[in-house]
């Protein structure tokens, strides 16, 4: 059977609306980060992977490269190897955030899958805890990190 022929059988099927008139809610929102922070997470993740180990296997010269470039430019880096290094340490902090906020959301949706949570209210609550859990615990590991390389 063709589709329209199976449309014309039942007229008053339901019909899903387009996502521009669902309300926004905390719950959609940390459904469609969790899949774009697992994405995040494995693209980057696998890259600068692959980048580290064909660093390692190219010799001491392509890892000082590597580090020089995602590590610390150092004092003698040119104005392009300070700002890449720049872009790295942010990627970093997206990263960081990004895995902070999968697992808060993974937790949150193992949560889900044993049965518990479900009520409206409850659901909205956790779904806006997973966002400041990733927040708080993005920001304490960057603390920790400047503290570290501050000596503080």
């Amino acid at each position: 059977m063709k589709d329209a022929e199976i449309m014309a059988k039942n007229p008053n099927r339901p019909l899903s609306p387009h996502l521009q008139v669902y309300r926004w809610s905390p719950q959609m929102a940390i459904s469609i980060f969790h899949r774009a922070t697992g994405f995040i997470l494995a693209t980057v993740g696998m890259i600068t992977l692959l980048w580290w180990l064909s660093a390692i296997g190219g010799g001491a010269e392509s890892y000082a490269t590597f580090q020089k470039y995602v590590v610390s430019a150092g004092e003698s880096a040119t104005g392009f190897e300070t700002a890449v290094n720049w872009f790295f340490r942010l990627l970093g902090l997206a990263v960081t955030f990004s895995f902070f906020q999968h697992l808060a959301s993974g937790i949150r949706h193992l949560v889900l899958d044993i049965g518990a949570g479900y009520e409206l209210k409850t659901n909205r609550t956790w779904a806006s805890a997973a966002f400041i859990a990733a927040f708080f615990a993005t920001a304490f590991v960057v603390l920790f990190v400047a503290s570290r390389f501050l000596g503080v």
